[in-house]
């Protein structure tokens, strides 16, 4: 598999990245050790997870199978920090809930590093300064060797790697941030990417099949075995279930059958090769699952292809996110 740089750093990771969003919840063992291993013999590296996935428990699956099943110097492993089960605070971006929850992820994962640190959400209660110190910390320590951002917005995102860069060799710049993009979910067009592009920092796209619309699996109904059926996993795919979702996928289903592909390989090449993207995180219900992305490594979509998708799901954008003068 193709490597990439993360950002403009030296790190080079896989141009896929495999999700553990469900691990320990969906996912068991079993088929979380039968995907890592199709990733790792594809050539994948990146292993994307969160203290928050499975309550703990991806971590701690991920930490068992790096034990046996895959060495840990082949792979680059991103966790999450920053998200916590309080209906009063949905985020926790202070110091020391920070650096408190790296060291529990350590443990779980039973390493000494992690090779890419995100903060998981911007917090409002907690001055940013506080928050990217946390990341200082955590790469000065060797605990983590990279680190980043996640669901930070535009000016967040502009605001925290200017912060980092102004004081090179002390403070961590920021190799990457984790945002939804696919092409159901083009908002961080507006201003995360243009300010992710400009700043140096690397772009891991979250949910890159539409949260699994693009695959075109709910075009007639929703299949019983998938997301769309959990009753905990439902809501997050029921709001690219509407009219406009569904014009979409039918343009993908269209491009897939004139190049001879699947809808799942043209809607993952697609946000694979945009600008600033290093590596889409997929997210799979099994190995199969798994197999049938990593697939997508052969395909290049012509550029008339890209062109037409991009008319088909082209978000609206008004001033100011693009140049006032032309509206």
């Amino acid at each position: 598999m193709e490597q990439r740089h993360l950002g403009r750093t030296g790190l080079r990771v896989s141009r896929i990245g495999l999700g553990t969003l469900t691990w320990g919840r969906d996912t068991d063992e079993h088929d979380a050790a039968e995907q890592l291993k199709v990733f790792w013999e594809a050539g994948g590296t990146l292993v994307d997870t969160a203290d928050v996935y499975g309550d703990g428990e991806a971590e701690y699956l991920l930490g068992q199978l790096m034990d046996g099943l895959v060495p840990r110097r082949d792979l680059v492993i991103s966790t999450k920090a920053g998200s916590v089960p309080d209906p009063d605070r949905r985020f926790d971006g202070s110091r020391g809930h920070l650096l408190a929850a790296l060291d529990t992820s350590l443990a779980r994962l039973g390493t000494d590093y992690v090779d890419v640190w995100h903060i998981h959400a911007f917090d409002p209660s907690t001055p940013m300064e506080e928050t990217l110190h946390a990341l200082d910390l955590a790469v000065a320590s060797g605990r983590a060797r990279y680190a980043g951002v996640s669901n930070f917005c535009g000016w967040q995102l502009a605001k925290a790697a200017t912060w980092q860069l102004a004081a090179p060799g002390i403070r961590t710049r920021l190799a990457s941030t984790q945002m939804e993009y696919s092409l159901l979910q083009r908002g961080v067009e507006r201003e995360v990417l243009p300010a992710a592009l400009d700043l140096g920092v690397g772009l891991l796209p979250s949910s890159p099949l539409g949260r699994g619309v693009l695959t075109g699996k709910y075009r007639q109904s929703t299949p019983a075995d998938s997301r769309g059926a959990s009753e905990h996993m439902a809501p997050f795919v029921e709001p690219y279930l509407d009219d406009t979702a569904s014009s979409i996928v039918d343009a993908v289903q269209t491009a897939a059958d004139g190049l001879s592909a699947t809808p799942l390989q043209v809607a993952l090449a697609w946000v694979r090769d945009r600008p600033g993207v290093v590596a889409p995180i997929v997210g799979a219900r099994n190995a199969q699952q798994l197999s049938a992305a990593l697939s997508v490594e052969a395909l290049s979509l012509p550029d008339e292809i890209c062109r037409a998708l991009d008319d088909v799901s082209a978000p609206v954008h008004r001033y100011p996110d693009h140049d006032w003068s032309t509206l």
